[in-house]
């Protein structure tokens, strides 16, 4: 006669939801049974959370209380939680009283919306979906690691400047992109049929240098133009053209010179000497 097969796999199966916390029947939305029946007018009064801080409902999902959103203070003996998604991660030493820490998100890094906007990270793209007005679920998800791209935007045009012969003149010129955009300098020339033309600079002009660096904000970046010395033939607009994949701008400066040799008076004769 052949054997019935053991329930004892199937009693432990049953019997570990209760044994472990956090698994089993709580994680399927159904609540514990050490919880208890949920009297909400037996709650505290919610309080407004502090910023930065959300609602959320407690361990048994009854009564509402704040918990930290990313930047908030969490463990010490307050006994602070962070929000879901997010860490207690511990600080430096000196920077808050000891055993207290900062929630910060469990994954690092700036993401792409689907709504076209950066977020410091999945979990403020999260909280933000939870808490828009008349949504409705997977309206805002993550499009893409890292932040949203972009095509260049000036963000600070060039301003124009005038200065003598001789002196020295410079241009600056911030633009917005991801991914980061090639900046150049040219100058609006025209041909003698009138035929406007674009000289890229510095060229072979060795009174021309021009520098980019990134900055002074995140997916920004600044080009610069120098003219020293100054000359009356670099009178002109200047332009500053940012380009990346997804597009270009430019924006115009003007550069105004004021020749010195053309004001000089004359040297009077030196006063004839006494017999």
């Amino acid at each position: 006669m052949p054997r019935s097969p053991s329930l004892l796999p199937l009693l432990l199966l049953l019997l570990l939801p209760g044994l472990v916390p956090g698994l089993g029947l709580r994680g399927a939305g159904v609540r514990r049974s050490d919880c208890g029946p949920c009297l909400p007018e037996r709650c505290p009064a919610p309080a407004r959370c502090p910023a930065p801080g959300i609602v959320a409902r407690d361990e048994c999902g009854c009564c509402a209380h704040c918990v930290g959103d990313e930047g908030a203070s969490c463990g010490g003996p307050a006994g602070a939680r962070c929000g879901p998604g997010l860490v207690c991660a511990s600080r430096a030493a000196g920077a808050a009283p000891e055993g207290t820490g900062l929630c910060v998100c469990a994954q690092r890094g700036a993401v792409c919306g689907s709504d076209g906007r950066t977020y410091p990270s999945v979990c403020a793209l999260l909280l933000r979906a939870r808490y828009l007005p008349h949504a409705h679920p997977g309206h805002l998800h993550k499009a893409r690691d890292g932040p949203c791209q972009f095509a260049p935007v000036i963000a600070l045009p060039p301003r124009s400047a005038h200065n003598v012969t001789g002196a020295q003149v410079y241009l600056s010129c911030e633009v917005r992109a991801v991914p980061a955009p090639v900046i150049t300098w040219r100058k609006i020339t025209h041909s003698p049929e009138g035929i406007e033309v674009l000289e890229e600079l510095p060229g072979d002009h060795v009174n021309i240098a021009v520098q980019v660096r990134g900055g002074p904000s995140d997916h920004e970046a600044t080009a610069w133009i120098l003219i020293s010395p100054l000359k009356k033939e670099d009178e002109g607009v200047y332009q500053c053209h940012a380009a990346n994949v997804l597009g270009e701008a430019v924006a115009h400066g003007t550069v105004m010179v004021l020749d010195l040799s053309r004001y000089k008076s004359p040297r009077s004769p030196a006063p004839a000497g006494r017999l």
